[in-house]
């Protein structure tokens, strides 16, 4: 039984000594792993809900991890990769660190270096995976928001007072601080400053006069 929310590390290499080795040294280290040969066999993986990340050899049959790299940021499959080679350059390297790549190791390479960039990878995926969260949960704020909350949030986040605000939404003054008391508890905002930060996350669009 793998522990829930355990990370988990890909790899994809078509040396199965080299799978193996990678899969013993993770072993080692408490971390959970699987192995492909091929691209192809990994995405008919079910993809899992957990931080994880892809150590990817770059020679690989029928396609290259490069390749394989901008197919997987096409399709929306967000995961950290590290890029393992035998036959690397320096313009390989900067083409995948410009790519997103979390590390380009040299075959051979230690084990300590590998280690270090699948936590590095690991820890850029849980961030992400928290930054998704966040939004996600700030996205059903603002949606439980009726349509005249949401007019006043974003002339408030705009920077607009009170009485600005009645005068454009032909209401009163009490009426605006109702429904900006409305907006501060179902955003579950402690301050402006910080339901700035919120409508910001959310690109929400500004309110200008």
């Amino acid at each position: 039984m793998i522990p829930a929310g355990a990370p988990m590390v890909f790899i994809i290499d078509d040396d199965a000594g080299v799978r193996e080795a990678i899969q013993g040294l993770l072993k080692s280290v408490g971390l959970l792993s699987e192995s492909f040969g091929t691209p192809q066999e990994f995405l008919r993986r079910e993809w899992p809900d957990r931080p994880s990340c892809l150590v990817l050899d770059v020679r690989l049959p029928g396609i290259n991890g490069l390749e394989f790299q901008r197919e997987l940021a096409d399709s929306g499959l967000q995961i950290p990769i590290i890029f393992i080679t035998g036959h690397g350059d320096i313009p390989m390297t900067v083409k995948a660190m410009k790519s997103g790549a979390v590390e380009f190791l040299t075959k051979p390479f230690r084990d300590q270096d590998l280690l270090d960039a699948i936590h590095q990878a690991l820890d850029r995926d849980r961030a992400a995976r928290q930054k998704q969260s966040d939004t996600a949960a700030l996205r059903k704020s603002y949606e439980s928001l009726t349509p005249r909350e949401r007019e006043v949030l974003g002339l408030v986040v705009s920077g607009f007072l009170n009485k600005q605000i009645a005068s454009d939404l032909g209401t009163t003054e009490i009426t605006v601080k109702i429904h900006r008391g409305h907006v501060m508890r179902k955003m579950k905002a402690g301050s402006l400053a910080e339901l700035v930060k919120m409508a910001a996350k959310l690109d929400l669009p500004s309110s200008k006069k």
